[in-house]
């Protein structure tokens, strides 16, 4: 079980830094406009991760989830419309946690940097964070994410890999979208 877990993470590990040499993104994107940032989003997710362990690993879901429907590019954390119901409606999204953590470190992350970060760069952040303040590995978070301004349930249904995927199945559903 523990082997399968190690490469389910470098199958997502794998597919993130695809997604990022895609998108031309780097580790230093905000050293200049947001130099405290990593700093910043480390104290913070710290902060709640030593009160609430179990939420590093629903941090690191949602960021899976966020990746599986549109990219990595923070939809997930997208509210509901009068019209459209988001990602985080759709079934297999209703039992994501720790959306407060980001908001936190969001608001944190403002106060001194103000509309400079993307929330989709917070959130590959902050799951990298929460999974190192456990004790898990860390690894670096290619930046420069721009945020995505479109957020569907039915995108999420479509997307998103069935709970009753054994391991096989989810890094090869991974691995599909690269």
């Amino acid at each position: 079980m523990a082997t399968a877990k190690l490469l389910l993470a470098f199958s997502l590990l794998f597919f993130i830094h695809h997604q990022a040499n895609a998108q031309n993104l780097t580790t230093n994107f905000y050293n200049k406009t947001c130099p405290s940032l990593q700093s910043i989003v480390k104290t913070t997710t710290a902060q709640f991760i030593s009160r609430a362990p179990s939420l590093a690993a629903a941090l690191l879901r949602m960021h899976f989830h966020d990746c599986f429907v549109r990219g990595c590019e923070g939809s997930v954390l997208l509210n509901a419309t009068g019209s459209n119901s988001a990602e985080k409606d759709a079934f297999p999204n209703r039992s994501l946690r720790g959306f407060h953590v980001i908001d936190a470190v969001k608001a944190a992350v403002e106060k001194s940097c103000p509309r400079t970060v993307s929330c989709a760069d917070i959130l590959a952040l902050v799951a990298r964070d929460a999974v190192s303040q456990i004790n898990g590995p860390s690894w670096p978070v290619p930046l420069g994410r721009r945020d995505g301004n479109v957020s569907t349930a039915n995108e999420a249904l479509a997307n998103l890999p069935p709970p009753n995927f054994n391991i096989t199945q989810l890094i090869a559903s991974l691995l599909q979208r690269v």
